[in-house]
């Protein structure tokens, strides 16, 4: 399958700012949750839509200048996911923050941590059984 420039781009933005200067699961695992909710109703329905809607990535996303020594670490992955390669862990989750955070939300399901982040399925209170987030995980996608 063959993606715009400006699709990669706008993926590439997403992991970039939200997963740059860490593990390629990391990547993988922010660019899965890209991918879940362009195929969600509930999101818009192309990559670019999701990643530039206000207040979901990180501020400036879609303007701010991309410069780092893992930009070519960023682009492999980018490609790779809209190639349709998926973080195994991630299933249906369409959220993450920071590993560090913790929120007193009860409809949180956690499903993996990578890269620093916690990624997460939101739940009814009564179907969520893990309640915290993971012990990190790297390594699984490869890199």
């Amino acid at each position: 399958m063959r993606f715009s420039a400006k699709t990669v781009d706008c993926m590439e933005r997403a992991m970039f700012f939200e997963s740059h200067r860490s593990s390629r699961d990391g990547l993988v695992a922010v660019g899965s949750v890209v991918m879940n909710r362009v195929a969600s109703d509930q999101f818009p329905d192309t990559v670019c839509g999701v990643v530039s809607q206000k207040n979901q990535f990180a501020p400036g996303v879609m303007r701010r200048p991309m410069t780092s020594d893992a930009m070519p670490r960023v682009q492999e992955a980018a490609r790779a996911v809209l190639a349709g390669e998926r973080h195994p862990l991630i299933g249906d989750a369409q959220f993450f923050h920071a590993a560090t955070h913790r929120f007193p939300y009860d409809n949180m399901h956690y499903v993996v941590t990578a890269g620093g982040n916690a990624f997460y399925e939101k739940r009814k209170s009564h179907l969520v059984t893990q309640r915290a987030p993971l012990r990190a995980i790297e390594g699984l996608t490869g890199g």
